[in-house]
């Protein structure tokens, strides 16, 4: 079976497989016919394809390939009737991508919604790699752009206090956050609306901030639930007042399939010190602070606001190397001796059956629809269609 790995739309720098990955994909049984150009961008030329087993072609030749892999959903492609597409094509966001597949009766694989509590689902989890990198990220473009060092300095000119840096939220973006800060040298202060994250952001050299009445809000997904107006508010209020002082906030509050939730009014902008930088890590999906302004760096009351849309793309190398080895795993699991196999009792394709720990009511796993037919599982994205 052939795997077509196409160039990805603007402002995507990474590629989907990368040429690591084509000897692991061949030994299962897969041919790997990659666009020219392709991997470019994430320094990955078209001779290193070639020399891995790969075979390069022109975008059309690429796009007849049975099975598609990317890294966005393609945007402007015209499946044909079985073709199959992996990809992050967040369906509860862009629930046009579905009706369209299933015009197409194409199959949809949606990585973002792999069942990321499975153990068997750890080594494909895309957005635990891509969360990952872009924590780290954040930080290094906070501490670029803040006008003063970040680690203690004791000089024969005098000292220089540690950089302050509070980061908002630590899932799995947030922990990498606060371990490259404390690497970095600052005093990290992280929050979290789940009280069971404290010990986390301890173990990475965090000092936990805690809101009064503050429960395990938590989904059985492992996502954080969404909160009333009010804790909303108490949460803003009490992890603002701490950063009014900071050098660097980062936001990375995330609810699965919503718009991003305001964790930085306005008013508390206002309260921050001049100089300071916010680095918005939801930029692409509304942003955590009332005044990012997504695609762009602003300044407002004397905050620096960033808000680049993708930051794991801006180190594309690393972030198309853990992505395609995400992917590749994931393909591997599902295939035989006569190649991909969707099986429906496959808990990473279907999701976990009603007698497991990890089911959830309503979601599936990363199959959405298939023959013109959204899964049975996704009754979520149903009830959205």
């Amino acid at each position: 079976m052939r795997i077509g790995v196409i160039t990805e739309s603007e402002g995507e720098s990474r590629v989907a497989i990368a040429p690591s990955s084509i000897r692991k994909l061949s030994k299962a049984g897969y041919e790997v016919a990659i666009q020219e150009g392709a991997g470019n961008l994430s320094n990955y030329s078209d001779q290193d394809y070639s020399d891995a087993g790969a075979i390069v072609v022109d975008r059309e030749e690429a796009l007849k390939s049975p099975f598609l892999i990317c890294v966005r959903f393609p945007e402007g492609v015209d499946f044909f009737e079985g073709q199959v597409i992996a990809c992050i094509a967040d369906p509860f966001r862009h629930p046009e991508r579905i009706k369209f597949c299933n015009s197409r009766k194409a199959t949809l694989l949606s990585m973002d919604m792999i069942p990321r509590r499975l153990s068997r689902a750890q080594s494909m989890d895309v957005n635990s790699s891509q969360d990952n990198l872009a924590g780290y990220k954040a930080v290094l473009l906070g501490a670029s752009m803040v006008p003063k060092g970040i680690p203690m300095m004791t000089t024969s000119a005098g000292t220089v206090r540690p950089a302050k840096v509070v980061i908002m939220g630590s899932g799995v973006a947030g922990l990498q956050a606060i371990a490259t800060a404390k690497r970095l040298g600052a005093v990290v202060y992280a929050s979290d609306v789940r009280k069971s994250a404290a010990e986390q952001i301890e173990s990475v050299g965090g000092r936990f901030i805690e809101v009064e009445g503050m429960d395990d809000f938590e989904d059985e997904s492992g996502y954080a639930k969404p909160l009333t107006p009010e804790f909303i508010q108490k949460v803003n209020d009490t992890v603002c007042e701490v950063a009014s002082d900071a050098d660097v906030i980062v936001t990375t509050a995330r609810i699965f399939g919503r718009p991003a939730p305001i964790t930085i009014p306005e008013s508390a902008v206002r309260s921050f010190k001049k100089g300071s930088v916010i680095v918005d890590m939801n930029a692409d999906v509304g942003g955590n602070c009332e005044l990012t302004s997504p695609g762009e760096t602003v300044v407002k009351h004397g905050v620096k606001i960033i808000g680049i849309k993708n930051l794991a793309g801006t180190i594309p190398s690393s972030a198309s190397m853990l992505y395609s080895n995400n992917i590749t795993n994931f393909v591997i699991s599902i295939s035989g001796d006569d190649g991909l196999i969707l099986d429906s009792e496959d808990d990473i394709l279907v999701g976990p059956s009603e007698d497991s720990d990890f089911f959830v009511e309503g979601m599936g796993g990363v199959l959405i629809c298939s023959s013109g037919e959204l899964h049975k599982n996704q009754t979520r994205l149903g009830g959205i269609l």
